[in-house]
């Protein structure tokens, strides 16, 4: 993924999505599939905002949590059998979904049914499960890890297209800042950018508190929108956001996510600011091919 110096690589297609250009992304769902009820209920409430209001969503769940912070955390199902429910999503709603990877073997169960294949931020080095979806023939998500700087994703880029994924995109999700707390530096998303990157900004984890309940992590929700509103602000091409009907009865990260009731007075905001950056973007792609 290559470009002038200040203008961001080509744009990324995801099905019928780009991140990049003149649409604003959306990575959208439930951190963790607990039910099959509760996939299908976000998703097609879900469906229905992209079909209404015109918003370019990626569904998302994760099959397992693979990090939760205590052994007795509810993970979610199996890879084959998660994966195969949210092949079903995307056929049945025509919508594109991703889900977290964390080994090489899943990757190649993932990658029948999943249109984007998400690497954790703690597995953001990994060079085998970089390299299996790189190869996979999906687009690459790849979460920035909370202890890297935004030059170090260079060094991801290079493994991805070293192994053939000119395809992918890279997540921010906050910076470890002293015990059990994260920052998110909007400078990150400006820099990797600027280094011909496509940004996501992962708006729901930016505001956890890892570990910060003892045996599981908090969070500050309410914020979520706030910093999402910044990043997008900020000429992000996408933003990833967890939902939940009822965020206090989630399994999992629940004090992140953002209530599904709230989700299309949000993603309005985020769209009429998208609209703003995205003519400031454009202004200064002429300038600089002038």
């Amino acid at each position: 993924m290559s470009s002038q110096k200040g203008i961001p690589g080509p744009t990324v297609e995801i099905g019928p999505h780009r991140a990049g250009g003149r649409e604003l992304l959306f990575i959208l769902g439930p951190c963790v599939i607990e039910s099959e009820g509760l996939v299908w209920q976000v998703a097609q409430e879900l469906q229905q905002l992209s079909a209404i209001e015109g918003f370019k969503i990626i569904f998302k769940a994760s099959y397992d949590k693979a990090n939760r912070s205590s052994v007795r955390s509810y993970r979610g199902l199996d890879c084959a059998a998660g994966c195969r429910l949210l092949g079903k999503v995307s056929q049945e709603l025509e919508m594109p979904v991703t889900t977290d990877v964390h080994t090489v073997e899943e990757v190649e169960i993932a990658a029948e049914h999943v249109d984007l294949l998400q690497i954790p931020a703690f597995l953001c080095r990994q060079t085998d499960l970089i390299e299996a979806a790189a190869k996979s023939g999906r687009v690459v998500n790849v979460k920035k890890g909370q202890f890297l700087a935004p030059w170090d994703m260079d060094n991801v880029a290079e493994k991805l297209r070293h192994f053939g994924c000119e395809s992918y995109l890279f997540t921010e999700r906050g910076v470890s800042f002293g015990y059990n707390n994260l920052v998110a530096d909007m400078r990150s998303l400006y820099w990797m950018r600027e280094r011909g990157h496509r940004v996501i900004f992962d708006a729901t984890h930016s505001v956890q508190r890892p570990g910060g309940e003892g045996s599981r992590s908090g969070g500050d929700g309410a914020l979520a929108p706030v910093l999402a509103r910044a990043a997008v602000a900020a000429g992000c091409d996408g933003v990833f956001m967890e939902t939940h009907p009822n965020p206090a009865e989630a399994l999992s990260d629940g004090p992140n996510q953002v209530p599904l009731e709230k989700l299309p007075v949000v993603l309005r905001q985020l769209v009429k600011i998208h609209e703003v950056t995205r003519n400031a973007d454009e202004e200064k792609v002429e300038t600089v091919q002038a």
